[in-house]
């Protein structure tokens, strides 16, 4: 168990810190404006996502011992050209509705490439839960390293090349990546042998449609939670305000690094057996470490001085202390979420995550409407714990229901830390 967790946590990081630099990089080189246009632009493949992956998305990783993957790979394939198709025309019809007054939901002169590039992140996010559903967590994992190290080097070329400075380089690094990581998401899964199956779905098409949208509701819902106050933002404070909080959004949010690395492996460990206990008492020791895991970088955070965030994404990103300040509960709430979500998708509860989010959605929702006009980027950062945390104490209640839990198991024990020390000293000695 500890190897996938270390090597899923590395991942996690290299990408964490790839993502990073392509802000600073962009902070610099494009300032706030063009970090929240590329914010919009990521956040436009995000929602073309949610529709795809109704077929395409997480309920592979549940179906995949489950299912020939013959059955599972083309209503995915086919799916994700139809998600495409009615992307391109929803767009399309968004822009004349708009017609270029107000916030939009991708900026003008982006939207066929929202879509191209959307359509290659549905491919290989195919083969890449499939490849997580058979537990090669290894292949994974090498092959979201990669393309977090092309979009980075890409994204430095792209600037370098003459011509005007705009979010249009980004969009071309994310050309070189999505490419990139499509060949060997599909090199890797035509070599990987399907396992025998761990039970037999009679109806696997149905079965994918009915786990999808359970999971992509939720996913969809907790997307609002995520970034609803994003378009909030823009529409009453502007672009530049947008680029200066999706800076602290993005820092703040690199404490889940563990949180998802924990939950990554998690929901491929849940879904690969059918031990109550066993799945009980593997939530709640990863969501203690992941909550631990998250308070300790939401401390670093805090302590940096403003200027080191000046100088490292741009002389137009102050203000940070406050933001991640505002955002720290919210943060460490949604890190043992992490873990209960992973819980309910790998044993097919995902209704829970779906009324999670939407709880979360409606505190958005009406927080945001009413703090983000009167104190802006504070009210937003506010609006994001108290969302986050409706959302985690749900999931945690229901939890503990199912289970027959108490209080007490959530707290971190001596024997929890023994048990830490002796997996982290296995986990070193088998890298050696």
């Amino acid at each position: 168990m500890i190897r996938p967790i270390l090597g899923t946590f590395l991942t996690r990081a290299w990408t964490t810190g790839s993502s990073l630099l392509v802000i600073m990089v962009a902070g610099h080189a494009l300032g706030t404006e063009g970090l929240g246009v590329i914010s919009l632009v990521v956040l436009g493949i995000t929602i073309v996502q949610l529709v795809n992956n109704l077929v395409g998305g997480g309920a592979l990783v549940y179906l995949a011992p489950r299912a020939p993957r013959r059955e599972l790979l083309w209503p995915a394939y086919a799916w994700a050209l139809i998600t495409a198709g009615l992307a391109g025309v929803g767009l399309h019809l968004a822009a004349d509705l708009g017609n270029g007054s107000g916030p939009t939901l991708v900026p003008e002169g982006y939207g066929p490439h929202v879509v191209v590039l959307a359509l290659m992140q549905s491919l290989y996010n195919v083969h890449l839960n499939l490849l997580v559903g058979h537990q090669h967590l290894r292949t994974f994992n090498r092959i979201t390293a990669l393309q977090g190290l092309v979009l980075l080097v890409a994204f430095i070329m792209a600037i370098r090349l003459p011509g005007p400075h705009d979010a249009h380089r980004y969009v071309q690094a994310s050309y070189a990546a999505f490419g990139t990581t499509l060949l060997l998401s599909t090199i890797a899964l035509l070599r990987v042998k399907a396992p025998a199956l761990l039970t037999a779905e009679e109806n696997v098409l149905r079965r994918m449609v009915r786990q999808g949208t359970q999971i992509q509701t939720a996913n969809l819902l907790q997307l609002l939670n995520y970034r609803l106050a994003y378009y909030l933002i823009e529409t009453f404070r502007g672009l530049s305000a947008l680029g200066v909080y999706s800076v602290a959004n993005q820092l703040a949010e690199g404490a889940w690094l563990a949180p998802r690395s924990l939950g990554l492996v998690l929901y491929s460990t849940v879904s690969n057996t059918e031990e109550q206990d066993r799945q009980r008492d593997l939530t709640l020791a990863l969501m203690k470490l992941a909550v631990l895991a998250a308070t300790v970088v939401i401390a670093v955070l805090l302590v940096l001085p403003g200027v080191l965030y000046s100088t490292l994404f741009g002389p137009e990103i102050v203000g940070l202390f406050p933001l991640i300040a505002l955002l720290a509960p919210g943060i460490i709430a949604m890190s043992a979420s992490q873990a209960f979500s992973h819980f309910y998708s790998g044993t097919g509860r995902n209704r829970h995550n779906a009324i999670g989010s939407l709880l979360g959605t409606v505190m958005t929702i009406g927080a945001g409407l009413l703090l983000i006009p009167r104190y802006g980027l504070h009210g937003a950062a506010l609006t994001a714990s108290l969302a986050y945390g409706a959302n985690a104490i749900y999931q945690l209640i229901v939890f503990l229901r199912i289970t027959q839990g108490g209080a007490a198991d959530l707290w971190i024990t001596r024997q929890d830390l023994e048990r830490g020390r002796t997996a982290l000293a296995r986990g070193w000695n088998a890298r050696r």
